[in-house]
């Protein structure tokens, strides 16, 4: 298999869950779950995900975490006729990756994410293959116009996500605010979006270093998953500031790609959704909001729906 290297460091990682607090689950990103009417851009997303439970290390950690990830994301452009190249409004693309990172929270509240990708983008992602296999099991019309899409490049990209909790010694069993920065670097993407995050519950909020609102669900006790549960709703409204952007761009070390774009550097992100975590299972599901990301006349904003589904190891 082409990139079983990536499945071998995922999954030779399961041996040993049954050693430590571990987490095992998926994500899946379809624009369907919020349209059946509209079906562009970000089309398409899967991820698969194991975390486990590490020694804190330092007095201020409440809990430090590895995790890892493999995923694919296909871009689409609005039209699935689209062998003509003007009818791309925005270039075929895919992505697929591996990716391993380290989440800190703190005693704070706050949380510190790290991660490193590697993967390709172009022909090598398998995105066309994918979307027709989709298609077919599911009866869904054929896409036209792969033959355009963004060519092989390899993938090389760090990301640094940083959660800051508003007035953490004030102790708000229905409502928190957390101000959040995501910053991204390398040969896929480049930019840095802050946002506002608030929480309404509608069971009492747990605190970050125990939610799954950033994925800390894990403890060292694994007895106690059956006494804590939360569910509440969530809004994230962001600015975006994107540099570079390779699936619409190209590669940044040659220009072979047939169809590409500019981009408009300043954009609004909105997110919205509820998250839920009963025993050992951990359930999400978020509509997502991207305004306009290429320079040309036709693009629009577009929406996605994310679902996770999480599962703690006992």
């Amino acid at each position: 298999m082409r990139y079983g290297w990536i499945l071998v460091i995922l999954f030779g990682q399961l041996g040993s869950a049954q050693q430590r607090a571990a987490e095992v689950g998926m994500i899946t990103d379809n624009d369907l779950y919020t349209s059946i009417k509209y079906d562009r851009y970000y089309t398409s997303g899967l991820e698969f995900y194991y975390r486990y439970l590490n020694k804190p290390g330092r007095a201020s950690v409440k809990k430090k975490i590895t995790e890892f990830r493999v995923g694919q994301y296909i871009y689409n452009p609005s039209t699935r006729n689209a062998d003509n190249p003007v009818d791309n409004d925005r270039p075929f693309a895919g992505y697929l990756f591996g990716e391993a990172g380290i989440n800190r929270f703190f005693e704070n509240e706050s949380v510190l994410k790290t991660a490193l990708q590697v993967g390709y983008i172009g022909p090598n992602s398998f995105a066309e293959e994918t979307q027709r296999l989709i298609h077919k099991v599911f009866g869904y019309k054929t896409v036209f116009g792969w033959q355009h899409q963004i060519r092989n490049t390899v993938a090389l990209q760090a990301g640094f996500l940083y959660s800051l909790k508003l007035a953490p010694k004030q102790q708000l069993s229905k409502t928190d605010f957390h101000l959040q920065a995501d910053v991204n670097v390398g040969t896929v993407s480049t930019g840095a979006t802050v946002g506002l995050m608030g929480r309404i519950a509608i069971k009492p909020l747990l605190p970050v270093y125990e939610s799954n609102l950033h994925g800390a669900s894990l403890d060292t006790d694994k007895s106690s998953y059956n006494d804590k549960s939360e569910l509440f709703v969530y809004i994230l409204p962001a600015l975006n500031y994107q540099a570079y952007d390779a699936t619409i761009q190209g590669s940044m070390f040659d220009d072979r790609s047939p169809v590409t774009y500019d981009l408009i550097p300043f954009r609004f992100h909105g997110e919205t959704g509820v998250k839920y975590r009963h025993g050992s299972w951990n359930l999400s599901y978020a509509v997502i909001y991207r305004g306009k990301e290429a320079r040309n006349n036709s693009i629009s904003g577009y929406y996605y729906g994310s679902i996770n589904i999480g599962y703690l190891l006992k």
